[in-house]
Parts: structure tokens; C-alpha cells; sequence
């Protein structure tokens, strides 16, 4: 009897141990593979079983949560969401996370370590915190100028303050409501379908995404360029481009909308956008002395984070110097994003140095205190001071009298350039609108606004386009609400 016993109770310790294996194998060599098992919906569950943390403008919530009843219990909701959806993007329980909403996901979704009270404390109690909030830089009144100024057409506005980086505004139209997609079932599924079905492309954030030829807005590239390398030392000084232009190794010329571009001097080429001018000055200083300047101001740097991905601007490495020609006058391949711009427009302002773009300010956590906080820091130096004085002196005169007049501020010193780009096989879109600027109030010591604005407005006139008469006024209402806030 007790040697039954003994091997009765050997056996219940080897199950034992066995069931021990077992567990400690589930629980910790394959817990990773089954928490991202698709049939495994605990997480997801356990995700949208609290609140999630908001996204602040002017410390004021512009999301919030929505109770559904559901098994998946919290929706995401928007307030004025179609205003800031190319800043928010949308937490969907469908489709996932867009943008902020993705690139922040941790903080709001109170699954960030830096949430923890505790290192390693999620890991051990496999649970997650309150949801924090994430401050942005974003200005209400800013933001609402630039997307009023668009009025549904097609484009995008992009506005930073030069001397920090912060972003002031993101707008991209049309736009949509986030809040359309949050939740699951057939009407989040239609919506999806109608948003992503079009041609207008709603849900692309054409501010960070949109990938556009910058047209003569680049040439304040090309003069950077110019100056830095020598190839031009006097800007006031005539050069030996002469009119008509015809493209190297081709006998293509390059016509001029403005008047007076014979020979015309760097300063004149700007303040008037002479074409010939620039794109020669872009021949002038070689493939690899512009390469140089437009690397310094951001072009070809897939890397770029605002914490959400920017798309990279494009100016190909390989050419033939008709080609660099083109490019030189943001024509050709030359692409870039409204940020982009935003940012040549901010490094002139604040004297060559460019401040890495940044849109979170800070993150807190569900008791207000702070979590992180976004420090500004120098992207490069884009251009020699004395380079950057130039060129504030030829973008002021472009706008007192020149092609951006549509974007002068009463008691605000402004710079501009216009630009129409064309687009299309053999040029037969109808061309964008750009302006690029910065303004400067006459009781502050430094510029309060860099701004950059695209109109592709697919059904206006082509003769009706220009960034002048298009752009610049949004441009201009932009600055104006940022030099209030300031």
C-alpha cells in the first residue's frame, strides 16, 4: 500500500511539474507569439476598455472618448475634426492609427513605459496606465486662418515659428472628419469607401505628405546657392545671363513671364522671378553646390519626424545640366512638401539657421504632471548669415514692390516669393499656386512667422493662377493671426 502511495504521489509531482512547463512556456517563450495572434483579441479589448489620453491645441482638448456600449467600449471622437485631422490623424478601431494618433499611440493609449511608476512595470503586470494627453504647438487661431483661407479648395498651408521650430499650423484641404472612422461596423466601412474612393484624396495630408514642384518659390534655394558658393558676389550686380535662355545641349528656350530679365542682376531676378536668371545661376554653381545647399535645407532627407513621418522633398543627385536648369527653378523632378517650403521660408528669416520642425510640445500624464517635453534644436545651418540677410532684403522687396504685394501686413515687416508651377505632360495641368513668407511685427526683435501655402484648385482658370493672386492672400492671413498670438 505505501509503495502505491509513493508512485501514486511521484506521478501527481511529474503532472505537476508538467503543468508548470506548461504554463511557464505559454506565459513567457510564446506569450509574445500569442499576444500578436490575430484570434487573440484581449488586447484589443483591454485597448479600448478605458479612455484614451487627448491631444491639446492651446491646452484645450480637440479629441475626446465616447462610451459605445460595445464590446469594444471607447470610440474616439473629434471636436472641429475635419480643422485638425492633418494633425490628429484618426485612432479607428478598423482601420488603427494615422499620424499624431500613431505616432503618440503609447502616451495616449497609457501603454508608454514613461507612464509607469515603476521600470519594467507594464511588462510585470502585462497592464497599462490612464491614458496621458500630448500637448501640440499648434495655434487655434492660426490653424483656422490658414484652413479658411483654403475654403475647401485643394491644397495645403504649412506654418512654423522661425527662431524655435514649433509648428504653428498643418492644414490640409479638403479634409475630413476622423471621427467617421472610429468605431467598426458598415458605416465606418462606407466611410472609408467614400474617403479613400475619390479623386480629392481627402485623408492625404498634403501639408507633410503632399509632394508638389515648389516652381520659382525654389529659386530662393538656387540664390542661397548662388551666394554660398561664390558664383554670385554682388546680388545688385548685373549678370551674363542673357535673354532668351536656351537650355544646355538643347534648343529649348526658357521663357520669361517678367520683364526686364536680360542680364538682369540676382536682386531683380527674385524681386521679379526671372526665370532665365535662376535657372543659369543654377548652372553656374554646379550639380554639387546645390546639392550641397538643398541638402542643408532638408531636400532628399527621408528621416525627417515631427513625431509623424514628413515626406521626403525630392532634388535628383544625377542630371545633365538642362535638367539642373529645370531644377534649379523648382521645376523637372524637384518636389516638395508645404513643410518643406515652411522651413526654406523660416532658415531665411532667422538669419540661415534652421530649426528642426516640431509639432508635440510636450506630453503629460493623466494627472496633468509632465512626461516628456520637445526641445528645439538646429536641423543645419542652410545658408551663411550675410546669405540670409541677402535674401530677407530681396524677399521684403518682393513683396513692397514686386510679385508678393498680395501678402503685405500694415505695421509688420514681410518677405515673400511667389511661385507658379507647372505640372503634367508637356505642362498641361493647370499650375499650383505657391507663396512662401515670413513676418516680423515692428515691436518684436525677431521674425514670429514662416509660412508656406499651395493652391492646386483643379477647376479655376489657368490664366486665374498665380501665387500672388492666389496664395499670397492666405499667406497673408495666416501671418497676421500668428503675429497677434505672438
Amino acid at each position: 500500500m505505501t509503495r502505491c502511495i509513493r508512485r501514486t504521489a511521484v506521478l501527481f509531482l511529474v503532472l505537476l511539474a508538467a503543468l508548470l512547463v506548461n504554463a511557464a512556456r505559454i506565459q513567457v517563450l510564446d506569450a509574445d507569439s500569442l499576444d500578436h495572434n490575430p484570434a487573440n483579441r484581449r488586447d484589443t479589448v483591454a485597448r479600448y476598455s478605458q479612455q484614451r489620453g487627448d491631444i491639446l491645441v492651446d491646452g484645450r482638448a480637440v479629441t475626446g472618448s465616447r462610451d459605445s456600449g460595445q464590446h469594444l467600449r471607447y470610440e474616439r471622437t473629434y471636436r472641429h475634426g475635419p480643422l485638425y485631422a492633418p494633425v490628429t490623424g484618426y485612432a479607428s478601431q478598423t482601420y488603427g492609427t494615422t499620424l499624431l494618433e500613431d505616432a503618440e499611440d503609447p502616451i495616449l493609449s497609457g501603454t508608454s513605459p514613461m507612464l509607469a511608476p515603476f521600470p519594467f512595470w507594464n511588462d510585470l503586470t502585462r497592464g497599462r496606465r490612464p491614458g496621458g494627453s500630448v500637448a501640440t504647438t499648434v495655434k487655434a487661431s492660426v490653424q483656422r486662418a490658414a484652413y479658411e483661407g483654403l475654403a475647401g479648395r485643394r491644397g495645403a498651408v504649412a506654418a512654423v515659428e522661425p527662431f524655435s521650430g514649433r509648428i504653428l499650423a498643418l492644414v490640409s484641404s479638403p479634409s475630413y472628419d476622423p471621427g467617421l472612422l472610429s468605431g467598426t461596423g458598415p458605416g465606418v466601412t462606407d466611410a472609408w469607401a467614400r474617403l479613400t474612393g475619390g479623386s480629392a484624396q481627402p485623408m492625404l495630408d498634403r501639408a507633410i505628405r503632399g509632394s508638389y514642384q515648389p516652381g520659382s518659390t525654389f529659386k530662393i534655394v538656387t540664390a542661397a546657392a548662388a551666394l554660398d558658393s561664390g558664383t554670385v558676389e554682388d546680388p545688385d550686380a548685373p549678370t551674363e545671363i542673357a535673354e532668351p535662355y536656351v537650355l544646355p545641349g538643347t534648343g529649348t528656350t526658357l521663357p520669361n513671364e517678367a520683364e526686364g530679365c536680360d542680364r538682369a542682376s540676382l536682386a531683380y531676378a527674385v524681386q521679379w522671378s526671372c526665370n532665365t536668371v535662376m535657372a543659369g545661376l543654377g548652372v553656374a554653381t554646379g550639380l554639387d553646390g546645390m546639392l550641397d545647399t538643398v541638402r542643408k535645407f532638408g531636400f532628399n532627407d527621408a528621416g525627417i519626424r515631427i513625431p509623424s513621418r514628413v515626406a521626403a522633398s525630392n532634388f535628383d543627385t544625377r542630371m545633365s545640366d538642362d535638367k539642373l536648369a529645370l531644377s534649379s527653378i523648382g521645376q523637372f523632378d524637384t518636389r516638395a512638401t508645404p513643410l518643406q517650403m515652411a522651413m526654406v521660408a523660416s532658415a531665411v528669416a532667422n538669419g540661415g539657421d534652421l530649426k528642426y520642425p516640431y509639432l508635440v510640445d510636450r506630453t503629460l500624464a493623466s494627472d496633468g504632471s509632465v512626461v516628456s517635453l520637445t526641445g528645439q534644436r538646429s536641423y543645419a545651418r542652410a545658408m551663411k548669415p550675410l546669405t540670409a540677410q541677402r535674401l530677407r532684403t530681396m524677399m521684403i522687396d518682393a513683396v513692397e514692390d514686386g510679385t508678393g504685394g498680395n501678402a503685405a501686413i500694415d505695421g509688420a515687416t514681410v518677405g515673400g516669393k511667389t511661385g507658379t508651377a507647372q505640372h503634367g505632360v508637356d505642362n498641361t495641368g493647370t499650375p499650383y499656386a505657391w507663396f512662401i513668407a515670413w513676418a516680423q511685427s515692428g515691436t518684436s526683435g525677431r521674425p514670429g512667422v514662416a509660412v508656406a501655402v499651395v493652391v492646386e484648385d483643379a477647376e479655376a482658370d489657368r490664366a486665374d493662377i498665380s501665387g500672388g493672386g492666389d496664395a499670397a492672400p492666405i499667406a497673408r492671413a495666416v501671418m497676421e493671426a500668428a503675429l497677434r498670438d505672438h
